[in-house]
């Protein structure tokens, strides 16, 4: 059976735009509107920096997953200014947490357009922070670098954590051998597993018939 770091070598033999494209595509999904919940970009991009060991390639991995995960706020922004107050009666907030999108509309209020910087850590209202901030018409010169700032903070955390742990992968299997780093993997899998678990669950909890409740925004969004 192969070693963990054997699978990894072979993750870094598919050609580079290739691998891009996955960072790119998951990182967008991550901070896309409802999306990010059940994707997990962070841990894509973590196996990747994993497996790509060469500086540029490290390089062009950060720059990628960073603007992909702005671009995914640049959808929750754009349907901010589109839909407006409407944008709280929507399926997707009833389903991921109408309380979500409150906390993340209370940010936006006490910190402004940095409050999309400010959640960046804070599950699913990370997520809402980008609409909120095209609902409450926040300037687009204020959301981009907000935005920028975030994602490539959320870049460098997870694509430094990937190389170093790719770097180490050596010595770790011969500290504890291959099935070691293979029952590591499964725990590894197990708990992600039961984080998505728990995160379906919180928004399977939203279409409880309390959550049908909540009021519906009929406003339109806010002008220029």
């Amino acid at each position: 059976m192969s070693s963990f770091g054997g699978w990894l070598n072979s993750i870094a033999e598919f050609p580079l735009p290739a691998l891009l494209g996955v960072a790119a595509l998951f990182g967008f999904a991550e901070s896309g509107l409802g999306v990010g919940m059940f994707v997990p970009g962070e841990t894509v991009v973590l196996v990747l920096a994993a497996s790509l060991q060469e500086n540029h390639a490290l390089v062009a991995l950060f720059m990628i997953a960073g603007v992909s995960n702005s671009m995914g706020d640049h959808v929750g922004y754009l349907l901010g200014r589109r839909y407006g107050e409407r944008m709280r009666g929507t399926g997707v907030v009833r389903r991921l947490g109408v309380e979500k999108w409150d906390r993340a509309t209370v940010a936006l209020r006490k910190h402004g357009a940095a409050a999309v910087f400010l959640t960046r850590v804070i599950p699913i209202v990370r997520t809402f922070t980008p609409a909120a901030a095209g609902v409450s018409a926040v300037r687009y010169r204020y959301f981009l670098p907000a935005s920028l700032c975030g994602a490539y903070t959320w870049a460098v955390v997870y694509v430094t954590a990937g190389a170093l742990a790719g770097a180490s992968i050596a010595q770790v299997e011969k500290t504890i051998g291959d099935w070691g780093l293979i029952a590591l993997g499964l725990l590894t899998v197990s708990v992600a597993g039961v984080v998505l678990w728990r995160r379906r669950r919180r928004a399977a909890s939203a279409l409880t018939p309390g959550s049908g409740e909540l009021a519906h925004g009929d406003g339109h969004g806010p002008g220029e």
